[in-house]
This record gives C-alpha cells, sequence and structure tokens, in this order.
C-alpha cells in the first residue's frame, strides 16, 4: 500500500538511472519533447491516463525510480548539480524542509492549483498533489471476540494493561507512516506528555518495526496475508478498502477498521527541480499531475486521496475509506526542524 522511508542511500542506487537527457536529443535536430520524473518505488498511473496526456502534449514521460520516498529526496540532494530528473514527485511532510534547506525546487504555480483547498499550499516551490491520513487500524475480527478489551478512542486508552502487546508502530527513523505518527503524539500530548506516553508504551510492551510492511504483514494480525498477532498496527485511513480490492476471496467488509481520532494528515507534493534540463515540459507535467484525469486516477493505482476539488471517488473508497472530520496536523516545516531532536529523544525513551 505504501512504503518505508530510509534516511540514507548507497552511491550505488544511482546507477539505476540510464537515460540520456531530452536536450540531448533536441540538440541533434529531433522535435521530440522530453521530461524525467523522479518518483518513489509507488508512483503508478494507468497506461491509458499516462499515453492520453503523452498524445495531447507530444511530451515523452521517462520515468526514473529509486526507492521509497526518502530515497528518492537523498538521490536528488547528491546529485542536484546534474539532476537526475526534471520533477521530483512524492516528498511528503515530513521531507519537505530537508528539500527547501538543499534549495531543491524552483517556483512554479500550475494554473491548476484553482482548483486545491490553499490550505494545502504551503510554499510556491512544491505542488501538492495527494493526501492521506496515517492512522491506527484495527483487526475487526479480534475485538469483536468475547472477553476483548474495548476497541481504544485514544492514545491515552492504550497505556492500560488491557492492552499490554497489542500495538506495533514503525520505526520513526526508517518509516515514513512511524515518523508520522510520532509527530502525531508530540502533537497531541504536547512537549510535556509525549515521551511520558511512549515511556508508559514501552512498558505496555508496544513493539517497533522497521517499516510499514513488517509491522502490516509480519506483526498485525488483521489484513490479508498478515500474519502477526498484534491486533492494532500505524497504517492509512485508505487500509480498508485496499483489502477491499486485494481480498482473494472476494469480501463484502474489510477485515480492519480505522481509529479516527488517531489520524494525521500527510501531504505528498511534487516540484520543478533546480537546474532542470527540460522546465518548460516539467512545468507541464506539474499540471497534469493536478489535472482530474491524473487525480481520478490516484485511487486505485496509489491508494491515496486527490487533492483537487470535485474529484470523484471509486466507490470502494466511498464505502470503506476513513474520512475523520477532524484529522491531526503539524507544520511540515517545524516538523523538519525538529526532526533530529525528536528521533533522538524517542530512541532513548523506547530503545533505551
Amino acid at each position: 500500500m505504501r512504503r518505508a522511508v530510509l534516511l540514507s542511500l548507497p552511491l550505488s542506487l544511482l546507477s539505476l538511472v540510464t537515460a540520456a537527457c531530452g536536450d540531448d536529443e533536441r540538440e541533434g535536430g529531433s522535435d521530440e519533447r522530453t521530461v524525467r520524473l523522479l518518483a518513489h518505488e509507488s508512483f503508478n498511473v494507468t497506461d491509458v491516463v499516462l499515453a492520453a496526456f503523452e498524445e495531447r502534449s507530444g511530451i515523452d514521460v521517462e520515468l526514473v525510480t529509486g526507492g521509497d520516498a526518502g530515497s528518492v529526496v537523498n538521490q536528488a540532494i547528491l546529485t542536484k548539480d546534474d539532476p537526475l530528473a526534471d520533477v521530483l514527485y512524492g516528498i511528503d511532510t515530513t521531507f519537505l524542509s530537508l528539500a527547501f534547506d538543499e534549495d531543491l525546487f524552483v517556483p512554479y504555480e500550475s494554473p491548476e492549483l484553482a482548483h486545491v483547498a490553499d490550505s494545502l499550499e504551503i510554499d510556491e516551490r512544491v505542488t501538492p498533489i495527494d493526501l492521506g491520513d496515517v492512522c491506527l487500524n484495527y483487526d475487526k475480527a479480534f475485538f469483536a471476540e468475547a472477553g476483548a478489551p474495548p476497541l481504544p478512542t485514544s492514545l491515552d486508552d492504550l497505556t492500560d494493561p488491557a492492552y499490554r502487546d497489542l500495538l506495533v508502530v514503525e520505526d520513526p527513523a526508517t518509516s515514513s507512516p512511524g515518523l508520522a505518527f510520532l509527530a502525531a503524539t508530540v502533537e497531541t500530548l504536547g512537549d510535556d506528555g509525549w515521551e511520558a506516553w511512549w515511556a508508559a508504551m514501552r512498558e505496555n510492551g508496544v513493539a517497533v518495526a522497521r517499516d510499514w510492511t513488517d509491522a502490516y504483514y509480519s506483526e498485525f494480525s488483521g489484513g490479508g496475508g498478515s500474519e502477526g498477532d498484534r491486533p492494532l498496527v500505524v497504517s492509512y485511513a485508505s487500509s480498508p478498502p485496499v483489502e477491499v480490492v486485494f481480498a482473494d476471496p472476494p469480501v463484502d467488509e474489510p477485515p480492519t477498521g480505522v481509529i479516527e481520532a488517531s489520524c494525521i494528515r500527510q501531504v505528498e507534493y511534487a516540484g520543478v527541480l533546480a537546474g532542470a534540463a527540460n522546465a518548460d515540459e516539467a512545468r507541464e507535467l506539474i499540471d497534469f499531475l493536478l489535472s482530474i484525469d491524473f487525480q481520478a486516477d490516484l485511487p486505485l493505482s496509489m491508494y491515496v486521496f486527490p487533492v483537487r476539488d470535485e474529484t470523484p471517488l471509486p466507490e470502494v473508497f466511498e464505502r470503506f475509506a476513513a474520512r475523520p472530520a477532524d484529522v491531526i496536523e503539524v507544520d511540515p516545516l517545524e516538523l523538519g526542524r525538529r526532526r533530529d531532536d525528536l528521533l533522538a529523544r524517542w530512541r532513548d525513551v523506547v530503545v533505551r
């Protein structure tokens, strides 16, 4: 469904990129237009949607993937003097400050932003493309059993001994949802309370997985194909509809649910890279990422929500995705400034 985040990148990953620059072709007299898109490994778009854009614009899109969100950001930083691509897609709330510190992007304000809520536009250097909420998910079958504790409705509930050994989270140093959940505890409990909460959770048997895949499929008990025994996991508001889409045999209801009071908003952005060889094409690609065709394709291609107003959602999302009225929101730039300190304090409490 989503991806973990690595905070360092082996230089060997740079060998993934072998495509020639579009400008080199034009210098040889070709009329071909090319744009290169650097994206995380979960990037996906329906072939017909992408083909329609290429046909309409005359631009050939070359996709460069380099691992998870953190990896592609680090690739862009390591190669910023000779960019691997023209556009970077998939940088999320937790990494924006790092990119801004490194001057990765140049300003561009797409005319398509007229269809996006102003609250999602935080800086002219990046364009919001999609959003998702990181939330606690639960195993419906476990909490329906006789003798099971009631479904928790707050973070404080989880420190009760009734929930001992029930929760698995992702390491915030290596996982995007893990870092988002840590930020949610800081925002909810404040600087005077979040460390005490994590200390209480350590005593109450919280498990820490390296990434989302390990947490969801190896530790969690509720998902299709999950093999664990913990009925609570940090995942996404879109996880229940994904369970329905991929169920084999088919199911009428997802086996998992979402604790909506725990949800924190996570936005993914795209930006034109400084030094882009194909800057005009890069801006057209940003416009395409905000187009109704691409936005409507997002839920069932990348299992995230569109940012464009009035984009229709597929029925399975309408029925089963959690859409909490109130979500926890953090300032991404403030989170970036505090990230290293928060991670160090978290390790002292949880990993000591």
